[in-house]
This record gives C-alpha cells, sequence and structure tokens, in this order.
C-alpha cells in the first residue's frame, strides 16, 4: 500500500499516522531538505517508508495518548526525517508529534527561483527585490500563482515579462505544486509484530546503511522496554544545556553503558529487556547526583564554563564512570589529578579517533584501579608527550584545543578584560560576554600583506598567539586602533592584565613590523607558563610507568576501519632496499583516512600479519647511520604529508608519535577526519600516459579504495 505525500500529511493531522518515541529526533539538516526537494521537483526517486500497523502501540512522540477505540494506527519506523521535513515545508508548521524546541534545524523559509528552480535559503541581498525567488512554502499554500509574479515584476520594471518566461514560470509552479500528489512507496510490516519485533526490524533496516550512531540503536531499543527513557535522558540535556553543557543523546548513552559495564564499545549489551531495573538504577544516580557533580567540578575546579571550551567530548565518560564507581565521594588529590587527565586528553585529542576502543580501554583502567588517573595519564603520554612545545602554537587557530587550554590558564589566573576590567569568566548579559580579539587588528595586518591571498602569512594573522579574550563591550570600542596604541593603553589602566593573559611585556614587540617577533616570544611565554601550571596541578605526583598494553591491544586486534599497518615508509624489506615508492602507500592510507569520517590510526614498523618490526630499518636508510633517530624519521613524514596535502593539514590534522612496543620503537600517525567538502585529500597520481590525475580515497573495511568519479557527487553529499 502506498500513500500520496498529502494524504500522509492528512493522516499526521487527524491522528492516525505517528512518530515512536523510540525513533531519534529530527536532525536533517537544510542541505538534506533542499536536496529532498530538488529530487521531488526532478521526478527522481525519493525513497520509501516503512510503517507497522499496530493495534498495541510503542510510547508515541508527542502529546496524542493512544486509545485502543483507535483501533490499528500506522507507526513510521523509516522515512520519519524525510516525511518531517514535507511536513515542514509543505504546511510551513512543526508536525504534532514534536515541538517547536524539538526541531534542531529549522528547514522552513527555503526558496526557489522560478526560472531555473535553483533552491536556496534566504538570502537577503539576492532575494528581497526579485520577483522571481519565492518562498516555496507559499507555493504550496498556493499563496504565489504567475498573476502574482507578473504583478511584482511590473511594479519593478514597468512592463511585462516575457511570454515564454511567463510560461516557464507557470510551468515551474504546477511542478512544486505537484509535489504532494506524489506517491511516497510504503512497506508496511503487519499488525501481528510485538513491539521488540518492530524495534528489532527499525534495528536491522537502519544498521543496513542508514546512518545511525550505535547509541542512536541502543536508545531505540532502550526506548522499547523503558518507554520513558527518552524524555528522562533529554529533561536532563535540557537542564544541563542551561547551564552552558550542552550534549546528545549520544553521550547520555555512553555514560549509562559505562557505568554498567565499563565499556565503550558493544553497545548491543543495552539491547536487551533484562537491563531494566539495573539501568533505572544506574540513570536514577546520573540523573539526581553524578552527573552535577562533574561538571561542577569542571566548572568550579578545571575552569570549564560551557560545552563549547571542551574540544573532546567524550573524556567526561571517564570522570563520570569514576565518580559512580565512588558514589560520588572525591578526595582532593583525585580531583586534581582528574582535572590534570582531563586538560591532556583535550590537549592531546585523545578521543578524536578510535573513540570505542580507547573507551573500552580507559573505563578498565578505571574499573580495575582505585586510583586511575596515574595510569590513564601514562598512557596519552605514551602515546604522545606531555610537554607542550612553542612550535605547537605555530599557525594553529581557535579550533584547536590549546585556545580553550589557553582560555582555561588565564581563567586559573584570575585573567580580566583588557578594557572593562571584569573577570573572563561567565559573566551576566549579552554586551558581557567573551569574545576572541586580535592583538593586532586583521585590518593593519592585511595592509601589510597577511591576507587571505598569502595563506601563510594569513595563518600567522589568525594564530592563537595573536589573540586575547575581551568582553563584547570592549571588543566593540577597542575597534581596529593599532596593537601599540591599545595595549599601551590597557597597561596604564590594569597595570596586571596584560601578564595575566601572557602578553609580552617589551613595548618593542607591540610595533607592527614585529608582529613575527611577537607571536615567537608569545608561543615561547605560553609553553612555559602552560606547562608549570599542569605541572603544579598536582603536588608531589608520582614517577608515572610507561605503558604500552593499549598500543598492544590495538594492533592484537589488526586492521580495521579505523587502524592499518605498514612495514615502513622507505625500505623494501622483500628487496632490502630503499624505495621511494613504499611512501605512496603511506599517503593512500593517510587520504582515506582523512576522508573518512572518523580518520583513523596508521603504525608505521608493523606487518601485515601484526608482528612488531620497528623502525630500525627506515632510520638506517633516511638517516644513512646505523643508529637513526625518530626525528629524522618525523621530519621526512610531514616533509611528504606537506608535499601531498599542504603544510594546513599536515601540521594540524596529524599527530605522530613513537610508542615503545616489545622493545621495539614503531611510528603512530593519528589521522584527524576533515571537517569541510573543499578540504578532501587527494593524491596525485600518473597514469600510464603520464597524466597526472587526482585519485579519491576513502577507508572501507580495513582497506583504503578508490571513490569513482561517478559517486563522488553521492559521496560528497553523503560525507558533509
Amino acid at each position: 500500500m502506498s500513500f500520496s505525500i498529502s494524504s500522509i500529511i492528512e493522516r499526521i493531522d487527524e491522528n492516525q499516522i505517528f512518530v515512536p518515541a523510540f525513533q531519534r529526533e529530527y536532525v536533517w539538516n537544510k542541505d538534506n531538505a533542499k536536496e529532498l526537494i530538488d529530487s521531488l521537483i526532478k521526478d527522481y526517486p525519493f525513497g520509501t517508508m516503512l510503517s507497522w500497523d499496530t493495534n498495541s502501540p510503542p510510547k508515541l512522540k508527542g502529546n496524542h495518548k493512544y486509545n485502543s477505540t483507535q483501533g490499528a494506527i500506522k507507526i513510521i519506523l523509516d522515512g520519519q526525517q524525510r516525511i518531517t521535513t514535507l511536513y515542514l515545508l509543505i504546511t510551513g508548521k512543526v508536525p504534532p508529534y514534536y515541538k517547536e524546541d524539538e526541531i534542531k534545524h529549522n528547514v522552513r523559509d527555503l526558496y526557489v527561483h522560478l526560472l531555473d528552480l535553483e533552491l536556496s535559503y534566504f538570502k537577503r541581498t539576492i532575494m528581497e527585490n526579485s520577483p522571481f525567488w519565492v518562498n516555496i512554502t507559499d507555493i504550496f499554500k498556493k499563496e504565489i500563482d504567475l498573476f502574482v509574479i507578473l504583478e511584482k515584476y511590473r511594479e519593478q520594471n514597468g512592463n511585462d515579462l516575457e511570454r515564454d518566461k511567463q510560461r516557464l514560470i507557470n510551468e515551474n509552479i504546477r511542478k512544486i505544486e505537484n509535489i504532494p500528489d506524489k506517491i511516497f512507496p510504503e512497506q508496511v510490516i503487519p499488525v501481528k509484530a510485538t513491539t521488540n519485533e518492530a524495534i528489532d526490524i527499525f534495528y536491522k533496516v537502519n544498521d543496513g546503511g542508514i546512518k545511525l550512531t550505535d547509541a542512536e540503536l541502543a536508545l531505540a531499543q532502550i526506548s522499547g522496554y523503558w518507554p520513558e527513557a527518552r524524555d528522562l535522558f533529554k529533561a536532563k540535556l535540557n537542564e544541563l544545556s542551561k547551564d552552558g553543557f550542552k550534549l546528545e543523546l549520544d553521550h547520555v548513552i555512553y555514560a549509562v553503558l559505562g557505568c554498567m559495564y565499563y565499556i565503550g564499545s558493544d553497545m548491543k549489551k543495552l539491547h536487551s529487556e533484562t537491563n531494566l531495573v539495573r539501568i533505572k538504577e544506574v540513570w536514577g544516580q546520573l540523573d539526581k547526583r553524578i552527573l552535577d557533580y562533574v561538571f561542577n567540578i569542571l566548572k568550579s575546579r578545571a575552569f570549564v564554563d560551557h560545552r563549547k571550551e571542551i574540544n573532546s567530548i567524550y573524556a567526561i565518560i571517564p570522570l563520570i564512570v569514576f565518580s559512580f564507581k565512588n558514589e560520588n565521594i572525591w578526595t582532593e588529590t583525585e580531583i586534581k589529578k582528574a582535572i590534570k587527565w582531563f586538560y591532556y586528553s583535550q590537549i592531546r585529542k585523545r578521543y578524536v579517533n578510535q573513540l570505542q576502543q580507547k573507551l573500552d580501554y580507559d573505563l578498565r583502567i578505571i574499573k580495575n584501579n582505585p586510583q586511575p588517573f596515574d595510569e590513564l595519564l601514562s598512557v596519552i603520554e605514551n602515546e604522545n608527550r606531555l610537554k607542550i612545545l612553542p612550535e605547537e602554537f605555530e599557525r594553529v587557530n581557535i579550533l584547536h584545543p590549546l585556545w580553550s587550554m589557553m582560555k582555561f590558564y588565564f581563567k586559573s589566573q584570575n585573567a580580566i578584560c583588557f578594557t572593562t576590567g571584569l573577570s573572563i569568566r561567565k559573566n551576566m548579559g549579552r554586551q558581557y560576554e567573551l569574545e576572541w580579539d586580535h592583538i593586532f587588528p586583521k585590518s593593519k595586518l592585511k595592509e601589510n600583506g597577511y591576507s587571505i591571498e598569502n595563506y601563510s602569512k594569513y595563518q600567522l594573522a589568525q594564530e592563537i598567539t595573536n589573540r586575547s579574550i575581551l568582553t563584547k563591550i570592549a571588543n566593540r570600542k577597542k575597534s581596529d586602533q593599532p596593537a601599540k596604541n591599545h595595549l599601551m593603553i590597557v597597561k596604564k589602566n590594569f597595570p596586571e592584565a596584560l601578564k595575566l593573559q601572557v602578553i609580552p611585556d617589551n613595548e618593542n614587540l607591540w610595533d607592527l613590523n614585529n608582529f613575527e617577533n611577537f607571536l615567537i616570544t608569545r608561543r615561547e611565554m605560553l609553553a612555559t607558563s602552560i606547562n608549570n601550571f599542569l605541572n603544579n596541578i598536582t603536588d608531589n605526583d608520582p614517577i608515572i610507568e610507561r605503558n604500552a598494553i593499549n598500543i598492544e591491544d590495538i594492533i592484537f586486534n589488526g586492521e580495521n576501519q579505523a587502524v592499518e599497518f605498514k612495514k615502513s615508509i622507505r625500505w623494501d624489506f622483500n628487496k632490502e632496499e630503499n624505495d621511494k615508492a613504499r611512501e605512496d602507500d603511506i599517503i593512500k592510507c593517510i587520504a582515506a583516512f582523512g576522508n573518512s569520517e572518523d580518520g583513523g590510526t596508521l603504525f608505521i614498523g608493523v606487518s601485515d600479519d601484526q608482528e612488531i618490526i620497528g623502525l630500525e630499518a627506515d632510520y638506517k636508510c633516511l638517516t644513512k647511520k646505523k643508529n637513526g633517530n625518530k626525528d629524522t624519521f618525523e621530519n621526512h613524514l610531514r616533509e611528504v604529508t606537506t608535499r601531498e596535502f599542504g603544510v594546513v593539514f599536515s601540521s594540524q590534522k596529524i599527530n605522530v608519535s613513537f610508542p615503545n612496543v616489545n622493545n621495539y620503537e614503531i611510528c603512530m600517525v593519528d589521522v584527524e577526519p576533515i571537517s569541510k567538502a573543499s578540504d578532501l585529500l587527494f593524491v596525485s597520481k600518473k597514469d600510464t600516459n603520464g597524466q597526472t590525475k587526482k585519485i579519491l580515497y576513502l577507508r572501507s573495511g580495513n582497506s583504503s579504495r578508490i571513490i569513482p568519479q561517478e559517486e563522488m557527487e553521492a559521496f560528497i553529499r553523503e560525507r558533509f
């Protein structure tokens, strides 16, 4: 059986079609909505609806309560995102199974150009005075027709629109008006199915390719045997959000899983109804005590004022699980060690990739060790040094975790706004919100060659060492006055303010012609200050034993979606010679990880069958010495990646460390995923004719595959 789109909307309004509470929220964004309407206009396939006819429904989204006198009703199991999008755009209203504040992305206000059917969200500069750009919802509501367009055109131009354009506009309006009449193909689960069976089908359908997270699928199962769960979780999230800590339902599920089983993977453990009593007990503790306490520790002791300051949000999970295990009783020493670990988990991007595996390992430490944070810190140090180097600040912007660490440090020193003298903690009133100001104004730097056209210099202008923290009202008053003028005033009005935000006191460095020397000096000052701050968090910090078990565990589990092994970067073990072609495999793997959604880790010095080989052969051929070193290796690796992908990706998205495993030094390359389509990593390769072509690799299982040209557009749309 199938329905037209308009009849589905009517049945939703008539309380005949519903969305179950175990379904995820509306998560589509404006691009998703635009692509759906574009497909409908072009008569492309737009998917199917999977529904379940039942007279014993589970808990429903929205306010409607099922009454047995209704008989069988229709539940949407798959297709909810598309149906909700169509309801929003066709009616201009929120469907009854949602409230206005539950629509994460408001996809309404979509406009269409009636001559070429281009779709775009409202842009005042190009649409406000154009008779051809109209709100698509107004067409669906029959509030726009050809005569309305012609009247607007005459008012603006004083003459009539050409006849062929009139016909085209009329045809295009008809195309859009006909969308509600299109048939939505439907597959139906019969009435005899139970709630558990329906949820199982929902799970299998979504497990087959539609992008739901493991946590979302687990929440669907939990909602089946505990219908109130989703609403309870959302109520707590709303409460935390008011205090600045905006989390997602996924974070709740990871917290519940961690507290119940001390793991971060295998969400299927939460699927069984046998969890009901225990999960209610765990959630009761999280809701009433644990979550509030952990976030208050972060706020009062770690100087974290809101969620946006946390780069790796999953670092809260070990803190929550530790607090749960210890029944919310922390000692002063435990608080200090936990904060120190939290800071390093951010700086060294502990959970950027391999989230579930790393949580498994870290939560196992919490389970087995009554004082776990020393060992947890050793894990981070084993993967990457703890000490911050001045060059780590070079050309990094405010998205880097070092920027958050700078703010935490400034706040720990009771730093103040340079103009108002107010604390840079969270302040009252919108005009006293914090902003990130350029010390040397962008406009002045641009006049002196630090513009986007010279990207290397532009990065210096945007570098976090050219930033200070001001309140909004102060930033507006400061305007674009030269750095020296501004800093002289600050020094006079608030003598300690510059020191508290680690600004060099040498006034010569405040001159524009000394800008790069200013950056060099401040990098060194920040590195020294923050390292001292971190070292001094814990008193009598014990010597940390190096621990490589987590690396061994990852290698033991073999190659997978997020892990790849390579014997070497240059040495060919079969031919026993230096072979530059080995670098091609390294480049291909890094590109595939970077293009994939979750990134990944490349181990160099490990064979396909998990044998630890080490880097001695590479050291020898790269340095031409018997005893090479990791510095030469890392320099060579970064030269290769910079040459292929540019300095930004190589310096900001690739983290290189040299863990020691079984007495062999290997290289671990953590590759962070790119965030924009414009940053896609293409690998240059010459074909048989000697022509260079660009190839796009993507991680698929335990290998890197080429994305064919004909699949490129679909991949980009899906990925971004």
